[in-house]
């Protein structure tokens, strides 16, 4: 008979906690939200001996304060669902300063067990980690690992065994000046007036996190009978002044234990640092992040070139052959037209997107795209905005969703608001494939910069949007950015695999659900009503392009791009496979890239131009939904809207204008 055993993952962010839960967990993992918050939830097995072990991994967070929806979700994990055993992941290069999540770990009263991960990158350094000494003060089991090699993660399950079969376990404590331990011990004995309370929560935790002045630990207690005698209790303190006072005793009992347990931390230069003085230099940090991003996007159209036309190939003979072979003939079109146009119009994009999402995994898992957040530092800070929001910029990248609920990180409203605004404008995975698409067809020798230009566009806009909020309608200072920059690693295949397929999976889930949807409404429309041809302007889809082409003629579009662009609000996959409907690209065989190059309405600028307004007009049905419930605001919402239409027009119609100018022959 199998027993389980469940075990969270804590840590600092970078101290290689996805890299042992990946190790540990393989393919069997889940992906998803907590509930109630928009925080990233991933659990897995594993199974050693008889014993089935499940893994959560917690969000990184520096501490336990509740000042960030990543803190709440995970003390309130370890507080509410009591798993078994928490694995405390320590970068054993930063030891110190992972300590001071240690001290408030042993404060949840839960059985603890630390890896000193990337163990051999510390003793490179210099760095000898007495793991004896760390057990006799501090009263838990520490092993060596090294995630990237999965080296000690055996070790560490046999600990993780035997701590959650020990009885009793550790109950190790900071031990305060006597004036605070009173007012604990006062605040205890109330607290164990509500025996529900204290059945749920640690006395002594609780009474800490309410001397410290921590409003979710007050809401813990805000239905208690405890609570007015708590109150009181509280009103005689000051609790800035006591959770300063808490912070620097454990700072101080850190300081004292540490060369004891530490006994060799020696702090030199090394090759990280050499490599950081050229990678962060304030003249040559943008120009190399830049540089980077080109030669991923050029690497990009080079390597997915083969498969993209394999699948174009194999899409477009089928679609021949189901629109040509079939009766009736209007279920041939809809198979051919419809099903196959659509949804080959955006397969065959997948090798270009999974390409570029696992040169942005392997550039993150480096340890490189945290130094870029710090290169921007600067320049976000003269617009007007924190370095911590170039984060959410990053994941942008990959969507918008995520990268918009990434903001509750930022602290300031107001910074998070700007950011929120902005995020739209940086261009998610989805509207690759219209770029890959145009560029192909109308770029072909120089694809990959053209896509390189309209990300730095979306930059451009987003950043110039910054400056113009904080200018007018949200003004105000942003908050100083504090980061910890990671080590340099040699990222490992297998994570960066595992990354690239979190975030290109969701691609296919699109393709195979949101995607074709649309794709059917649009053949229903161009099909529609019976007797017309298809896609004529007699259909339906004509009706609604014609009704829109007065707008879209400014810039350069014809009725089938209006009907697109109209679509492609539900997601941006939906333009191309629109297009791929409208152009009837499956019934005769032919590419949807031949069709648009024998469009007489779309030349070089006009691509561009409406490449770019696919960057910047409206959100995906998706993103719009996270403005609103992250805002709380119908009326940001509908600014974002308005604001993004509004600036994607006004460029699309500067590049028909200046085109030929802006792209300089390319």
């Amino acid at each position: 008979m199998k027993k389980k055993i469940r075990i969270a993952l804590a840590g600092n962010p970078n101290v290689g906690k996805s890299t042992i839960f990946n190790a540990l967990t393989g393919s069997r993992q889940q992906v998803g939200n907590w509930p109630g918050v928009t925080v990233e939830k991933k659990s897995g097995y594993t199974r050693t001996g008889v014993y089935e072990i499940e893994i959560i991994d917690l969000p990184g967070t520096y501490s336990l304060t509740a000042y960030s929806a990543d803190e709440v979700v995970a003390r309130d994990y370890i507080i509410d669902e009591k798993p078994d055993v928490v694995v405390h992941v320590v970068d054993a290069t930063n030891f110190e300063r992972n300590l001071y999540l240690t001290t408030q770990l042993m404060e949840l009263e839960v059985p603890l067990v630390i890896a000193l991960n990337m163990s051999d990158m510390a003793e490179k350094n210099g760095t000898a980690i007495n793991r004896m000494m760390m057990k006799k003060f501090f009263g838990i089991p520490a092993i060596r690992t090294v995630g990237s090699r999965s080296e000690g993660l055996e070790e560490l399950l046999r600990t993780v065994i035997n701590e959650s079969e020990a009885s009793p376990h550790h109950e190790q404590a900071i031990a305060y000046d006597d004036a605070t331990e009173r007012r604990i011990a006062e605040l205890v004995a109330v607290l164990k007036t509500d025996p529900a309370l204290i059945a749920r929560y640690p006395p002594r935790w609780l009474a800490i996190r309410l001397l410290e002045g921590d409003e979710n630990a007050e809401e813990k207690i805000a239905l208690s009978p405890a609570r007015k005698a708590a109150l009181t209790v509280l009103a005689k303190i000051d609790t800035a002044e006591t959770e300063a006072a808490m912070a620097d005793r454990r700072y101080e009992v850190i300081s004292a234990l540490l060369p004891r347990v530490c006994t060799t931390c020696v702090r030199t230069m090394n090759s990280s640092d050499l490599i950081d003085r050229v990678i962060t230099n304030r003249y040559l940090g943008i120009p190399i992040f830049l540089a980077l991003m080109w030669g991923a996007f050029e690497l990009t159209f080079a390597a997915a070139a083969p498969f993209s036309a394999a699948i174009e190939a194999a899409m477009s003979y089928g679609a021949g052959l189901a629109g040509s072979g079939m009766e009736p003939a209007w279920l041939g079109s809809l198979l051919g037209d419809g099903i196959i146009g659509g949804m080959g119009a955006i397969l065959v994009f997948i090798p270009n997107i999974f390409i570029l999402l696992f040169l942005l995994s392997v550039l993150e898992d480096s340890g490189y795209l945290a130094r870029a957040a710090f290169v921007m530092d600067r320049l976000m800070y003269a617009i007007g905005l924190p370095g911590k929001s170039f984060i959410p910029m990053l994941i942008g990248f990959g969507c918008n969703v995520p990268a918009i609920m990434a903001t509750r990180t930022i602290e300031d409203p107001k910074d998070r608001l700007i950011t929120i605004l902005i995020n739209p404008f940086m261009s998610c995975g989805a509207r690759l494939p219209v770029y890959v698409l145009l560029a192909g067809a109308f770029f072909p020798a120089h694809a990959g910069t053209v896509v390189f230009l309209l990300y730095v566009l979306g930059i451009a806009v987003a950043i110039g949007s910054a400056w113009l909020f904080r200018k007018t309608i949200l003004p105000g200072k942003p908050a100083p950015f504090l980061m910890e920059m990671p080590p340099y690693r040699l990222p490992t295949l297998a994570t960066s695999v595992v990354h690239m397929w979190d975030r290109g999976s969701m691609y296919i889930r699109k393709a195979g659900g949101v995607i074709l949807f649309g794709a059917l409404i649009v053949w229903g429309l161009a099909s529609l009503p019976f007797g017309v041809e298809y896609g004529s302007a007699g259909s339906f889809a004509g009706m609604i392009g014609h009704v829109l082409e007065p707008l879209a003629a400014p810039l350069g579009f014809d009725w089938k791009i209006a009907v697109a662009l109209l679509f492609g609000f539900v997601a941006k996959e939906v333009v191309v496979g629109s297009l791929g409907v409208l152009y009837g690209t499956g019934e005769d065989g032919g590419t949807l890239s031949s069709a648009l190059l024998a469009d007489p309405h779309l030349g070089p600028v006009t691509a561009f131009a409406l490449m770019a307004f696919v960057l910047l007009y409206l959100p995906c049905l998706a993103a719009l939904a996270v403005i609103r419930k992250e805002t709380g605001s119908w009326k940001w919402t509908g600014f974002s809207v308005i604001y993004g239409l509004t600036v994607a027009y006004i460029v699309a119609f500067v590049i028909t204008r200046l085109g030929y100018y802006l792209l300089g022959g390319i």
